[in-house]
């Protein structure tokens, strides 16, 4: 496989498949912080954690759409206002579903997960009938276009760059928010003991209902960053649902350091193996590593000691 190539041209390639790997990365992330974020705190399974950023996809193609025909001069700025749409249109879907009908399952994870999984396949067929099932796409600003020469074989997206940088800034607001907070506090004094954050007079309830709310919101920024790689269907959300739980699984799921870590990791194999292999035997290799791994460490790679 590799005696096809020089030395140069490996070089060459893996450096491409990095630069791809970190745009696969920057999706990982956003995505498996919402996941690890609900899952870590809650221990709900939601399964229509794609269909959430699927949603702030669709919030990010209707503002392009707006900004392109009533404010043409103002188009290069539309992804920051669509970005902050996605949030709150999410964030406040989520705040919804989590007092209608979550709030409802706790301590039944089989019962979350068949109700998250039925709410996803009812936003698929809405986004369907609003949509339609084809795939829709934004055309990026002009300042978005076009590459950076890194080598004569080795270029980078620009857009793949915003995505990446983007990525890491809301993973370092997530930090803040969790570790310098007070309500970040209040997260984690509920998960490491529940009752006895109660028993000093913390809302359970209302943490649970902001944190469900802010994972669902950050899934809409994932979505937002999305429509800059890809184009977007009403099932687009299943082809990173799986490899979103196994990013979070793999990290540990109340660690942010290992959700990050999983992610590069799991991004930067699949890439690089998608070069020599198939798409489908390189995700097959992947998760075997991840079993593998797993299996000597069952808490994943970072875990948080928590009391009962």
């Amino acid at each position: 496989m590799f005696a096809d190539y020089s030395m140069t041209e490996l070089m060459s390639i893996f450096a491409m498949q990095g630069f791809a790997g970190l745009s696969l990365f920057s999706i990982f992330v956003l995505m498996a912080l919402g996941l690890a974020i609900i899952f870590g705190q809650m221990g709900v399974i939601n399964m229509a954690h794609g269909e959430f950023m699927i949603l702030g996809a669709y919030t990010t193609y209707l503002t392009a759409q707006v900004f392109e025909s009533v404010m043409p001069g103002l188009y290069g700025g539309y992804f920051f206002v669509a970005m902050i749409l996605a949030f709150v249109v999410t964030f406040a879907l989520g705040a919804l579903v989590e007092w209608l009908m979550i709030r409802h399952l706790y301590h039944r994870p089989l019962d979350t997960l068949l109700a998250t999984w039925g709410l996803s396949l009812i936003l698929q067929q809405t986004y369907r009938s609003v949509f339609g099932a084809r795939e829709v796409g934004v055309s990026l600003p002009d300042w978005m276009m076009g590459s950076i020469q890194v080598t004569d074989m080795v270029e980078i997206p620009i857009n793949g760059l915003f995505v990446m940088v983007l990525s890491l800034l809301i993973a370092f607001a997530v930090y803040l928010l969790m570790f310098r907070s007070g309500w970040g506090r209040q997260v984690r004094a509920v998960v490491q003991n529940r009752p006895m954050a109660e028993a000093v007079g913390i809302d359970s309830g209302r943490v649970d209902r902001v944190t469900f709310a802010l994972g669902c919101g950050i899934a809409g920024i994932a979505g937002s960053a999305f429509t800059m790689i890809g184009s977007t269907g009403p099932t687009s959300g299943q082809l990173y649902i799986v490899d979103t739980f196994l990013v979070v699984v793999f990290g540990g799921a109340q660690s942010l350091l290992g959700t990050i870590a999983s992610a590069f990791t799991i991004s930067q194999a699949q890439s690089t193996m998608e070069f020599f292999l198939s798409g489908s035997m390189a995700k097959v290799l992947t998760l075997l590593f991840v079993v593998g791994i797993l299996m000597l460490r069952p808490q994943g790679l970072f875990a948080l000691k928590v009391r009962r």
